[in-house]
């Protein structure tokens, strides 16, 4: 409620000096102080409300009393002493904005006409706002914290940035052999592929599928991507009529969710239990498959948890997908990156009868996140899929063809010896960098976290009395204002409680040691407001 009666404030002050965003950014550092377009923009939208010396930065901006600003009281006007100092700036900065707001058509009235063809190209333009698709599209891996910490770095700060799996940044190479193989090709790879990819990369896919034990793969249900990010929104898209429901886990990776909405899709998020090793939540699922449900996406190994799921339960998601007739999306991107010794199973290979999608890539298994060459292979019941692959098909072509020279690798890549499982067994970066921040995690007061099992994140609980947490949002910003360490939040993730934070441990060990040092001195003395 709070937040609410902020916003709607700020707004109406905002509104009552004509004052944009970048006029308030201006003014602040005109002032002295540090505002950033995406802090004004939660704080206006209700997301988030700022600390103390924020609101009287603002008051003395606006003009009016911080209390009312915060609906503590009901008299908006500020004591003269609060803005004098910004007094003659600020009222000369409204007065520029209310003229430039009234000034267009006055101006154009009084010129000749043959004088007014420069006024009709910068003004009587309709505003153009963002497509109403977007409004239930969330994606906080990326989103106003990574704003507002582009706008620090900008600024000369330094952020560590534990936010994103990106592999490069924290000295993780691709093989030589995959480097130097791209380098022999790429005069080859001037021209288009065909649309499915090229016939080296999808061979060396097929014969991947077969050491996975997926049945009934052939070489035209083999797709190959700009990552698999692009081929989930390209068969949200082929699959999805508006109204339609797709299970998707929670916490789940964004993507799914967003390409879901983005298609006309309903995301339905069965629960996966923390107290389970986060191991999705069997009857959940059941319970929220209604007739419109027409697909179930599996994230395994899991981002963010990184929770592995044992075959036992695989069996039993199939069983529910054959039972309810359908069609299974497996995520499985970071299937090479198995710790302590155990095995990823593919879905698919459980589901011969069952239509199925799995996705994989290079990104992470061979650390080319930048090379951007995912796929994902068809199998299982096809007969019950046609259309849905006719509507695969027409997208693909459409886009031409993922980037060549990504899929050039491929097959020197999954043929080749695959350098990513020294980092994964003891000794290993991954696997010794994984164990380090579960420990660590867990030494710290009012923190917990589960044991990963695979990929390269931990999703750790904060205790929300402990910290007094209503906003999960706050708390990153809070975080990385005080401390310069980017982290995402756990409602980036579709979960419903300001309780989980998402750190991916890329770094190397004295970095993490020096995070994690800073994360408990932040959380020592931080009690939200």
């Amino acid at each position: 409620m709070a937040h609410q009666i902020f916003a709607e404030r700020l707004k109406a002050a905002m509104a009552d000096h004509r004052l944009k965003q970048a006029d308030m950014v201006k003014a602040a550092s005109e002032l002295g102080g540090r505002l950033g377009k995406s802090q004004i923009s939660q704080y206006v939208s209700g997301k988030t409300m700022p600390r103390a010396d924020v609101v009287a930065l603002l008051s003395q901006i606006l003009g009016v009393d911080a209390a009312w600003l915060t609906g503590e009281s009901d008299l908006p006007h500020a004591a003269a002493h609060e803005v004098a100092d910004g007094s003659d700036l600020l009222a000369g900065m409204r007065a520029s904005a209310r003229h430039e707001a009234a000034s267009p058509r006055s101006t154009a009235a009084q010129q000749p006409a043959h004088d007014r063809h420069d006024i009709k190209r910068s003004t009587y333009m309709r505003e153009f706002k963002k497509s109403s698709k977007l409004d239930n599209v969330l994606y906080d891996v990326r989103g106003p914290i990574t704003d507002e910490a582009a706008r620090m770095e900008a600024d000369g700060q330094r952020i560590l940035k534990l936010n994103i799996g990106n592999t490069a940044p924290f000295g993780f190479r691709a093989p030589e052999e995959v480097i130097q193989d791209m380098r022999h090709q790429l005069t080859e790879c001037e021209g288009y592929s065909e649309a499915r990819g090229l016939f080296s990369a999808r061979k060396a896919i097929m014969q991947y599928a077969q050491i996975k034990n997926i049945p009934n793969v052939s070489m035209d249900g083999i797709y190959t991507g700009n990552g698999v990010s692009e081929l989930i929104q390209l068969c949200m898209n082929a699959l999805l009529d508006n109204g339609d429901e797709i299970l998707i886990p929670m916490p789940d990776y964004p993507l799914w969710s967003a390409c879901a909405a983005l298609a006309g899709g309903t995301p339905v998020h069965y629960v996966c239990d923390e107290q389970a090793e986060w191991n999705p939540d069997l009857a959940d699922i059941e319970s929220k498959i209604t007739s419109r449900t027409k697909a179930i996406v599996i994230i395994n190994p899991n981002n963010p948890t990184g929770a592995l799921y044992p075959r036992e339960l695989l069996e039993q998601i199939v069983e529910i997908a054959r039972k309810h007739q359908l069609m299974i999306f497996s995520d499985e991107i970071y299937d090479r990156l198995v710790m302590d010794g155990l095995e990823h199973v593919s879905t698919a290979s459980l589901a011969p009868d069952v239509p199925c999608v799995t996705f994989s890539g290079l990104s992470k298994s061979h650390m080319a996140c930048g090379f951007r060459i995912g796929w994902m292979i068809l199998s299982g019941n096809k007969n019950c899929m046609k259309d849905f692959i006719y509507g695969v098909n027409m997208l693909s072509n459409m886009r031409l063809c993922s980037n060549v020279p990504g899929q050039s690798i491929v097959q020197t890549a999954l043929g080749g010896y695959q350098s990513v499982k020294s980092y994964v067994e003891p000794g290993g970066r991954v696997y010794e960098q994984r164990n380090f921040i579960y420990e660590a995690l867990n030494e710290i007061d009012g923190v917990t976290a589960v044991k990963p099992k695979a990929a390269f994140y931990i999703f750790p609980k904060l205790d929300v009395k402990k910290f007094n947490i209503t906003s999960d949002e706050q708390f990153a910003l809070d975080l990385l204002h005080e401390k310069r360490i980017l982290i995402t939040r756990g409602g980036g993730f579709a979960w419903p409680e300001p309780d989980h934070f998402r750190i991916v441990f890329l770094p190397r060990m004295g970095v993490l040691r020096d995070a994690v040092r800073e994360l408990a001195d932040f959380l020592s003395t931080y009690r939200q407001a």
